[in-house]
C-alpha cells in the first residue's frame, strides 16, 4: 500500500476525496468511510444531492423534486438494500398503481403492484403479460443484481441473465407486440421503455423497460415522503456520522484544487473529467471520452395545481407515475423524432403526482405535478405548451387548475447539474454499446489512467437511476487497488448501517 501516490496539492491530507454529492458520489464516499478512511466530499452547488433534490420551485409550500422523483431502486438496488433507508428514517410511500398509461377515449393501461391484478385488467393479454414478467418478478433480486453489475463480471445467476436476455431480444425487436392482441399492454411496455429517452424498440431501452416493469410488481415505484432530497440527506447524515466531511458551494475545476489524497472519486460526466483532469489524461483516453455521446434530453416542467389532475380514466388518479404519449406507435414515433434531433409534435411526457401518497408536498387541497418532455439534446425550447396539451388530452380541465409553472429547458439543465450535458439526464446515450462500454471500452470502466483517480457517475455502469452502484463499484476498486482492502463494499455499508441502527435504539 505504501507505493500509492497522493493526488492534489491543497492543504489537509485525507485518505479519499469525492467530487460530487449525487447518489453515486455519496454511495462511494460511504463505502470508503465505512472502511475506516477519512473522506472529504466537494459539491459545487449550495445543496447536496445532484439529481436528487427537492425545492419550492413554483409557489411557497409547493415542494417539487428538481430531478428524480420516483425510486424503485431505493428499495431494489444492492446498495440501498445494504444501506436500508428505513433504518435512516426515510419513508418510501407506495402508490397503489406504480405507473399508468392513459390512452384516448378514457382508457388506460394500469400496472398495479399486484401482478395478477394487472394481468386481470389486461383481459385477453393478461396471460402474456404474466408469462413475460412473472419470472422476472419472482426472481427480482438476481434480476437487479444482474442489471446493477459492472457489466464486466460473469452474472452470479446465469439462469436469470438468460431469461432477461431472451426477453430483451424479443422486446427490443419487431416482435415486441407479437404476444399481445390489444393496445394496452404494448403501450405499457413502450411507456416504461422510453424512460431511457431512446426509441423503445431497441435492445438497451427494452432492457431498461423490462427491469422497471418487473420492479413495479416486485417492490413498487415508491415516492419518498417529503421529497427525493430525503434520500441523499440520509446518506449525508450517515457519512458525517462515520467521520466524513461535505463542503458545498465549491466547484472543482482542476485536480490541483484538491487536498492530497490517495484516492479521488469523480461523480462527473466524461466532459467533467476532461475539464478537471485536463492535459494530465493520455491522448487516447481523452479521445475516447470526447467520443462518448450524450443522449436525448428532457425539458422539465413543474406545476402547482389548485386540485388533483382530472384524469378521464379514473384509476389514473391512483397512479404515482404516468406515461403520456398515447399508443405504442405514437411512443415509438415520438422517441424516433428525438433520436433524429427533432422535436416531436406530441412528445413523450413522463408525469409524477406525488400527492397521491404524500399530501405534504402542497398546501391542503392543492397538488404538485412533476413532468418532463423528451426533446433533442441541447434544445433551448420551452415545451410547456406541448406538455400541457398532452396532460389535457388525457385529463380534460387540467389547464384550469394550473396556479404556477416552472420550466427548465434542456439547454439550461447543466446550470443546476453539470452532469446533465445538454439536458441528458441518463449519463449518455442509451445504446447497447454505450450502456455496456460506458464511458470508454476499457476492462475497468471506473479506473482512469491517472493513479488513484476513479470515475463513478451515471456515465459508468450500470448507468442511469438513483441506485448508488456506480459509486459502490468505483469505491470497491479503489479500496482494493490503493489500500489492499478486499472486503465486499456492500458488507461494509451494511455493517456500518447496522451499527448505527443499534446505537439509535434505547
Amino acid at each position: 500500500m505504501n507505493h500509492a501516490q497522493s493526488i492534489g496539492s491543497g492543504r489537509g491530507r485525507v485518505d479519499a476525496v469525492v467530487v460530487g454529492s449525487g447518489p453515486n458520489g455519496l454511495a462511494g464516499a460511504l463505502v470508503l468511510a465505512a472502511a475506516g478512511l477519512e473522506v472529504q466530499v466537494y459539491e459545487a452547488a449550495d445543496t447536496i444531492g445532484g439529481g436528487t433534490r427537492t425545492e419550492q420551485l413554483t409557489l411557497p409550500d409547493f415542494w417539487h423534486d428538481v430531478c428524480s422523483a420516483v425510486h424503485p431502486m431505493a428499495l431494489a438496488s444492492p446498495f440501498f438494500r445494504a444501506f436500508d433507508l428505513s433504518r435512516h428514517n426515510v419513508r418510501l410511500l407506495q402508490p397503489e398503481i406504480p405507473y399508468a398509461h392513459p390512452l384516448d377515449g378514457g382508457r388506460a393501461g394500469l400496472a398495479w403492484r399486484d401482478l395478477d391484478r394487472t394481468a386481470q385488467g389486461l383481459g385477453v393479454d393478461g396471460p402474456a403479460w404474466r408469462s413475460l414478467l412473472g419470472p422476472l418478478v419472482d426472481g427480482w433480486q438476481p434480476l437487479v443484481d444482474t442489471a446493477m453489475s459492472d457489466f464486466r463480471s460473469l452474472p452470479r445467476n446465469a439462469g436469470m441473465a438468460l431469461r432477461l436476455a431472451l426477453r430483451v431480444l424479443e422486446q427490443g425487436s419487431a416482435l415486441s407486440s407479437a404476444r399481445f392482441r390489444n393496445g394496452e399492454a404494448p403501450a405499457l411496455l413502450a411507456g416504461v421503455g422510453a424512460h431511457a429517452i431512446a426509441p423503445p424498440q431497441a435492445l438497451a431501452p427494452a432492457g431498461v423497460g423490462l427491469v422497471l416493469a418487473a420492479l413495479a410488481h416486485a417492490v413498487g415505484w415508491p415516492v419518498p415522503q417529503g421529497g427525493s432530497h430525503t434520500i441523499t440527506r440520509a446518506m449525508a447524515d450517515e457519512l458525517t456520522r462515520l467521520g466524513g466531511r461535505i463542503t458545498t458551494g465549491q466547484r472543482i475545476d482542476t485536480l490541483a484544487q484538491l487536498p492530497p489524497a490517495r484516492v479521488v472519486l469523480l461523480d462527473v460526466a466524461p466532459a467533467g473529467l476532461l475539464r478537471i483532469a485536463g492535459d494530465l489524461l493520455p491522448d487516447r483516453y481523452s479521445r475516447q471520452l470526447r467520443a462518448f455521446r450524450p443522449g436525448g434530453a428532457a425539458c422539465k416542467v413543474d406545476f402547482a395545481l389548485a386540485g388533483p389532475v382530472p384524469w378521464a380514466a379514473a384509476d389514473c388518479s391512483r397512479a404515482g407515475t404516468l406515461h403520456l404519449v398515447g399508443s405504442r406507435a405514437e411512443a415509438l414515433a415520438a422517441e424516433q423524432a428525438v433520436a433524429a434531433g427533432r422535436h416531436a409534435q406530441r412528445p413523450y411526457v413522463l408525469a409524477v403526482q406525488p400527492g397521491v401518497v404524500d399530501a405534504g408536498r402542497a398546501p391542503a387541497g392543492r397538488h404538485v405535478l412533476w413532468t418532463y418532455a423528451h426533446v433533442p439534446n441541447g434544445s433551448p425550447r420551452d415545451v410547456s405548451d406541448q406538455v400541457i396539451a398532452q396532460v389535457e388530452r388525457f385529463a380534460p380541465g387540467f389547464r384550469d387548475l394550473i396556479l404556477a409553472t416552472h420550466v427548465v429547458p434542456a439547454s439550461k439543465a447543466q446550470q443546476h447539474n453539470p452532469n446533465y450535458v445538454g439536458g441528458d439526464i441518463s449519463g449518455g446515450a442509451t445504446t447497447l454499446w454505450q450502456l455496456m462500454m460506458r464511458p470508454a471500452p476499457r476492462w475497468d470502466p471506473y479506473r482512469t489512467p491517472l493513479p488513484g483517480v476513479y470515475l463513478c457517475s451515471a456515465s459508468t455502469p450500470p448507468g442511469q437511476a438513483v441506485h448508488g452502484m456506480s459509486g459502490v463499484h468505483a469505491a470497491g476498486r479503489a479500496l482494493r487497488h490503493r489500500f489492499g482492502i478486499h472486503t465486499d463494499p456492500l458488507d461494509l455499508v451494511a455493517s456500518a448501517a447496522s451499527e448505527n441502527g443499534a446505537a439509535a435504539r434505547p
